[in-house]
């Protein structure tokens, strides 16, 4: 974050919270959803986090992060020993819990098979396995592990090939599990996290959305004061549900500006400005940028430059928009916790950078950004448009990128290829409603795959793009599977598709669920 960001501070609207380190496993941001599912409140961290820093937050519990690293290996990363001495209960999940018994002097080392997928767990009845069978199946991921606890510790699980599959020492309110609790694939994962939160931590649960929302206003009140704020509004959940708690919380000082970068779905800025419009009256403007986009993007194959070339042009029409305006003390963005993290906010690695994370270039008017998104997952910030009664439509309109269809072309954008992607997304959205199937899927998009085929259509030789169909369900857009369509909807929607679009001769289902994939194909 740069020095000139001032998003809305956590500690402004989180009563108790855990503090989840992270070593850079996969499941991170799917533990700290799983916690505040439960009601309550989690913060991700890096490992390397300073343990004043840790200290100062006054967490009810620290979790420690799986991680594909090996505790053994002198380079691996580790947090402060101190948090072990803090006073605080401290539960260690797959490489957490291998860290714990490594630092505290517990056995270590590399199994002879490596556990990977579902096995079965036999428990001994403990605080932290409470209300679990004796023998209950769980998921494991793992090639190291604890072979013996460290002094103090009693081994409370086990499974054919892992002799200590969850330890603990009651006394200083430290627990480890090698399994992973917070995926579907351990059934009962969820009563590890009740346990450890409300019988260990004495966690009330109190991270709710009503609560949040005046909290969240309070807090923007605060930093905007009596200054102008200046939103990019694309009409997605993310900027809707900002906007409407940016104008709760200070009405007329907000001015949206929606930019058509010419990288829209179809009719998609007709449809933002009759939704908006009656909001926001003139506070709304439109600028039309399209050209200019196109024009960055000419021959531009790579998906990371594109996204930096949109983002960047982005923050140069904010400026030029808010100069005309004459609005130029906050900027405020539509980022969720996602973002951040994707970006390189934790310890993973960069899945992907967001043109809308990383704050603003210095020769940009603003004196700060106010992002009150910053810290709430996909499934938060629609529960808080709910809360914000925006429309049902708006607030569970698909996601769409920032970078827009930019990132659904494999390869240089070109108008022509918009104009694909834009027509086969159309239908197979008019489809999936036609079908009743829009409960069963949670975001659907086409891809132009960049690759050309040999076909048939009407007696004639083509040579012509294929589309790939992209349908999955998902509760918190961490993970993600694919939608078993019926085969007469994806019959429809192809014929459809071929029929109805120039250049199309082929079309695709994409049949991976995240992970391995991500959602998007770029």
């Amino acid at each position: 974050m740069s020095d000139t960001q001032v998003p809305i501070v956590e500690e402004d609207y989180k009563r108790e919270h855990i503090i989840l380190l992270d070593f850079g496993a996969q499941y991170s941001q799917l533990i700290a959803r799983r916690i505040r599912a439960l009601q309550v409140y989690c913060e991700i961290l890096p490992f390397y986090t300073p343990l004043e820093e840790i200290k100062a937050k006054n967490p009810k519990g620290i979790i420690l992060s799986g991680g594909p690293a090996s505790v053994l290996e002198p380079d691996s990363p580790r947090c402060d020993e101190g948090v072990f001495y803090l006073g605080v209960p401290v539960l260690g999940i797959c490489y957490g819990m291998q860290l714990t018994a490594y630092l505290l002097g517990g056995k270590v080392d590399k199994q002879t098979d490596r556990e990977y997928g579902r096995v079965e767990m036999e428990t001994d009845f403990c605080t932290l396995l409470k209300n679990m069978d004796q023998k209950t199946p769980v998921w494991m991921s793992h090639t190291f592990q604890v072979f013996e606890p460290p002094q103090g510790f009693t081994k409370v699980a086990q499974t054919n090939t892992c002799p200590v599959a969850a330890m603990m020492c009651e006394e200083k309110r430290i627990f480890g599990v090698q399994f992973h609790p917070e995926v579907t694939h351990t059934p009962q994962g969820t009563e590890v996290f009740k346990n450890f939160l409300f019988d260990i931590c004495g966690c009330r649960g109190d991270w709710k959305m009503s609560s949040y929302v005046q909290e969240a206003i309070a807090s923007i009140r605060r930093q905007a004061k009596d200054k102008n704020v200046l939103l990019g509004l694309s009409g997605g959940v993310d900027s809707a549900v900002a906007a409407a708690l940016l104008y709760q919380a200070i009405g007329q000082q907000l001015t949206c500006v929606f930019v058509d970068h010419g990288l829209l779905r179809h009719k998609e800025r007709e449809e933002v400005e009759a939704v908006f419009r009656p909001r926001l009256g003139e506070n709304l403007v439109v600028v039309d940028a399209s050209e200019r986009f196109l024009e960055k993007l000419a021959g531009v194959a790579d998906p990371e430059t594109k996204r930096k070339i949109i983002g960047g042009e982005f923050i140069q029409v904010f400026g030029e928009a808010a100069r005309q305006v004459g609005k130029l003390d906050f900027l405020a963005q539509g980022t969720i916790y996602p973002d951040v993290i994707e970006s390189g906010g934790g310890a993973a690695a960069v899945i992907k950078s967001h043109h809308n994370v990383g704050g603003l270039p210095k020769d940009l008017p603003f004196c700060g950004v106010i992002e009150p998104l910053r810290y709430l997952f996909k499934d938060e910030v629609r529960a808080l448009g709910e809360e914000l009664d925006l429309p049902h439509d708006m607030v569970w309109r698909q996601p769409f990128p920032g970078p827009g269809l930019a990132i659904r072309i494999i390869g240089d954008v070109t108008e022509e290829k918009l104009e694909i992607v834009r027509l086969t997304d159309a239908i197979l959205r008019q489809e999936i409603a036609n079908h009743k199937l829009t409960d069963v899927a949670s975001q659907y998009f086409t891809v132009l795959t960049g690759l050309r085929s040999v076909g048939v259509m009407g007696d004639e030789r083509s040579y012509d793009y294929t589309v790939a169909l992209r349908v999955v369900n998902t509760n918190d857009f961490m993970t993600a599977d694919w939608v078993h369509l019926p085969y007469e909807v994806l019959d429809v929607i192809s014929r459809r598709i071929v029929n109805e679009v120039r250049h199309v001769n082929r079309v695709v289902y994409d049949v991976t669920s995240k992970p391995p994939a991500s959602i998007e194909w770029e």
